[in-house]
């Protein structure tokens, strides 16, 4: 016989290698287990194996939640739809009890953006509802009719408003974890109605108010983080009521007061957050015998003055320690040598010393935290050398802290054995001699800070060794020499402050190669020379570049336009010539520009008028001439430092520069007109002055004598000589008669000279 297809709920798979319930049983056997499947399915009682009336219901509420997304970036929601039993919807699992009915949504980490749709609260079955780390928006809808609901998690959202009231319904819920999202208010005092409640997550949000005495009523909490809010007042003493309470995180609030004494009673407390509070008052002495099972203490940012409790160190599985940033004093114990579980302990920031041989043994009983990764204990009262057992400390030791203490003497060159460190922080002590003999061993190196100390001889070759090398900070030393070009090994630096010190040579182009990540490079105040290297280009990612008062030549390296992320140029101080290159004006985030105390010549370009965000330009002491730029930064005279530049004209008026020298367009036409004209008359006469030279040169040398002599003597002539002249007195000679005589005209033949004459 052949059997009809069976109903889909009929047959489920088993998981492992069994297959189908049935797949590998006796054909008689199965057709009895198919038999009475069917028999289940249709013929006894009331039973269907069709939807439940309750089907239908929980599909349409899913279906308006699903309209209510507005972003399925992996579609996770594309099952959903009428022709799949919503009971195979993704995220969606159903009762075996009350076939049909929703009893857990599950969509976290979907990448879901939208409103989550009020239609969930109908979902009266639900038993767990996960949309945590999602991007839903807007309030939290009432979920007061889930009665059954044990599970709410809908952290790492946007969800705003405040926690409702209604919450308080769901008097089924075990964990309630609201964090990491945008709510603000106050904790509802009636949340002390969740008598089930084991986890209250509501950390990272922006609640205030205070944190409910009613909290008390919850006898079976064992987590509650209300971490990074605005929560105010002091830490009710309530708190310490819960006797499987194991994790309290309080941290970045603004709690006062102290800690109450019943939370020491809390013999199953694992974690203690209450860092960055205004929590004070001295730690009890007793405080690591009453919560022996700590692994995390954190009490930083905070008012604790006295002693660290020796007792500490009976906590055996305490593997974080924060107690920075208070008012700590006297010596670090050496009791914290037997935490055999410890890898984090901060100390820094407070007042604790160490003077002498005794008060540094702590470093000596660290060396038994053979798990220890990072110790901090920078800007205390730390006196005198690092002590040499410095280097038998972990091999996992990866953060150093020694900073702003007032350490002095040589670093212990067994500081080499340390060659799991990543960061190694001595800056701003006393500390000198070289470091040639430990810092190349240090391969594992990411951050190198030994500032501000007194360091002596060349930065080792050996320092490219450090390849992994991402900030180097030297600065404020007395290191000497040239810059060594095995730094171009350092291919991951994004820092490096070499400045005031006293290095000499050229600046290595090496240093600065194709693919550089360099943000920042401060090499000012010492004593390099050469060219600026164009290789500068090559730093596409550089923010400040800072090479003040060296000795530095020759033109700024116009490739520097390339480096478009610059903010911060500043080269004052040195001896550059040329010009001031056009390219800078595509920096356009530059803020800051020096070039003063230079031998700069040439005019400002106008388009560094069009940095908008440059507010500080320094050309002073060059020798820049022509007119000043009006516009941008220009127009600040507060921003703009123009001085000791004599050929500078025209700007701003509070600049006080003198005016420019400007002609109208007539008066430039008579300009140009002369300067035309000026060279054509010289021509002109030039030419006259030749021609009548020559002129000269061709007349009688005795006619010329004769008129000479005849401007310096009358010649003597006779009566005869006058009739003669004028054809004997012949009246066409007349030339006029008055009272005294005649005048005539004649010509004298001796040189043939035209006279007039009086004849009275």
């Amino acid at each position: 016989m052949q059997l009809e297809r069976l109903p889909f709920c009929a047959i489920r798979p088993k998981k492992g290698n069994e297959g189908l319930v049935f797949a590998n049983q006796p054909v008689t056997h199965t057709m009895i287990l198919l038999l009475a499947l069917l028999l289940i399915c249709d013929g006894l009682g009331t039973a269907h194996c069709s939807a439940a009336p309750g089907n239908s219901t929980d599909m349409l509420q899913l279906l308006d939640f699903k309209r209510a997304i507005t972003n399925d970036p992996r579609q996770a929601l594309s099952s959903w739809n009428a022709s799949v039993p919503h009971c195979k919807w993704e995220g969606v699992k159903c009762s075996l009890k009350d076939p049909g009915r929703v009893i857990a949504l599950n969509l976290a980490k979907r990448g879901l953006s939208g409103l989550i749709f009020p239609s969930l609260g109908n979902l009266t079955f639900l038993e767990t509802l996960d949309l945590s780390t999602n991007s839903f928006t807007g309030e939290l809808p009432p979920l007061d009719n889930l009665h059954r609901l044990q599970h709410l998690l809908v952290s790492e959202n946007s969800l705003k408003g405040i926690i409702p009231d209604t919450l308080a319904n769901c008097s089924n819920l075990q964990t309630l974890d609201l964090s990491f999202n945008l709510l603000i208010g106050e904790i509802p005092l009636n949340i002390g109605f969740l008598s089930s409640l084991s986890e209250l997550q509501l950390a990272k949000n922006n609640l205030t108010g205070t944190i409910p005495p009613s909290l008390k009523n919850i006898s079976q909490l064992e987590v509650i983080n209300l971490a990074d809010n605005q929560l105010m007042g002091s830490i009710p003493n309530e708190i310490g009521q819960f006797p499987d309470l194991t994790a309290l995180l309080l941290g970045g609030n603004i709690l006062s007061g102290r800690i109450p004494a019943t939370l020491f009673n809390q013999s199953y407390l694992q974690i203690l957050d209450v860092g960055i509070n205004m929590i004070g008052n001295t730690l009890p002495c007793n405080f690591g015998d009453t919560l022996p099972s700590l692994t995390w203490l954190a009490l930083d940012y905070n008012k604790f003055d006295g002693h660290i409790p020796a007792s500490l160190g009976n906590i055996s599985g305490l593997s974080t320690l924060e107690l920075s940033s208070n008012k700590l004093t006297g010596q670090v114990p050496s009791s914290l040598g037997r935490l055999g579980m410890l890898n984090y302990l901060n100390l820094q920031k407070n007042k604790l010393e160490a003077k002498d041989i005794q008060s540094w043994e702590f470093i000596d009983a660290l060396s038994n935290c053979t798990s220890l990764q990072v110790l901090a204990l920078g800007q205390n009262q730390l006196q005198g050398a690092i002590p040499s057992s410095i280097g038998k400390l972990s091999s996992k030791l990866q953060v150093l802290g020694l900073d702003r203490n007032d350490l002095s003497g040589t670093v212990p060159t067994n500081m080499g054995n340390l060659n799991g460190l990543t960061v190694l922080d001595l800056r701003r002590n006393k500390l000198n001699g070289s470091i040639e003999g430990w810092v190349g061993k240090l391969k594992n190196l990411a951050v190198l800070a030994l500032d501000e100390n007194n360091f002596t001889g060349p930065i080792p070759n050996s320092i490219g060794n450090l390849t992994k090398l991402i900030k180097i900070y030297l600065a404020n030393n007395k290191f000497e020499g040239p810059i060594p070009s095995s730094m171009g090994n350092c291919s991951m630096l994004i820092r490096l402050n070499l400045s005031y010190n006293n290095l000499q040579g050229n600046i290595p182009r090496e240093i600065f190669h194709t693919g550089s990540t360099l943000t920042g490079c401060a090499l000012s105040y010492n004593n390099l020379q050469g060219t600026i290297p164009t290789e500068f280009s090559n730093l596409r990612q550089l923010v400040e570049l800072h090479l003040s008062s060296n000795k530095l030549s020759g033109e700024i390296p116009s490739a520097l336009g390339e480096c478009q992320e610059l903010q911060i140029i500043q080269m004052d101080q040195n001896i550059l010539t040329g010009g001031i290159p056009e390219s800078l004006s595509n920096l356009k985030s530059l803020l800051v520009l020096n070039f003063s105390h230079n031998s700069l010549s040439g005019s400002i370009p106008t388009s560094l008028s069009d940095l908008k965000y440059l507010n500080k330009l320094d050309l002073s002491y060059n020798h820049i001439h022509g007119e000043v730029p009006r516009n941008g930064v220009f127009e600040n005279v507060t921003a703009v430092s123009l001085n000791g530049n004599s050929g500078l004209c025209g700007g701003a008026a509070d600049l006080c520069m003198p005016p420019c020298f400007t002609i109208s367009q007539r008066r430039k036409r008579m300009y140009y007109l002369v300067r035309v004209l000026i060279p054509l008359v010289g021509f002109t006469s030039l030419v006259l002055l030749i021609y009548f030279v020559l002129l000269e040169s061709k007349t009688p040398r005795r006619t010329y004598l004769l008129l000479l002599s005849f401007g310096k003597h009358f010649p003597r002539v006779t009566y005869r000589d006058l009739a003669q002249a004028t054809q004997s007195f012949f009246e066409s000679n007349l030339v006029g008669r008055g009272s005294y005589g005649s005048v005539y005209r004649g010509k004298l033949t001796q040189a043939k000279i035209q006279v007039s004459f009086h004849l009275s």
